[in-house]
């Protein structure tokens, strides 16, 4: 990891206030440098081998989830998709496309979707994700 990186992860995982352990800085690298939401076996197979279990993954990202610094963007195929927070705000995170072909997801940037305000009587609306499918370029 380049000193720079390393202190940009250090800096962020302490301004949520989580100890700087080896598997929550090699978990924001592998985050830092995806262009897109990975799930936790994208997450493993970018780390080193043997650098933290499976167990280690998930429970470091559930700290860093409740911490604020990533979040669940969205579930596909029973997989949770992870990412850094910085783009999303606490009402709302920015759109993501799935490819109903080859299932890559990315996130669609430039694109604004508005804030639903209510709903129906009895609905309280804590969060908006929006989630569309399709077929991205390489596989249209």
């Amino acid at each position: 990891m380049k000193s720079q990186t390393k202190k940009s992860i250090d800096n962020l995982l302490g301004s949520v206030k989580l100890r700087r352990t080896d598997p929550r800085r090699t978990i924001l690298e592998v985050l830092l440098s995806a262009k897109r939401p990975q799930t936790v076996d994208e997450i493993m197979t970018a780390m080193s081998k043997g650098c933290a279990n499976k167990v280690t993954v998930y429970r470091t990202l559930e700290s860093m989830v409740g911490a604020g610094l990533v979040h669940r963007a969205l579930v596909h195929k029973r997989a949770e998709h992870f990412e850094l927070a910085d783009r999303c705000t606490d009402a709302q995170c920015h759109p993501h496309f799935t490819c109903t072909s080859c299932g890559a997801t990315n996130c669609v940037v430039g694109v604004s979707v508005p804030l639903v305000k209510r709903l129906e009587e009895g609905f309280i609306i804590h969060r908006q994700q929006v989630h569309l499918e399709g077929l991205c370029p390489q596989c249209a």
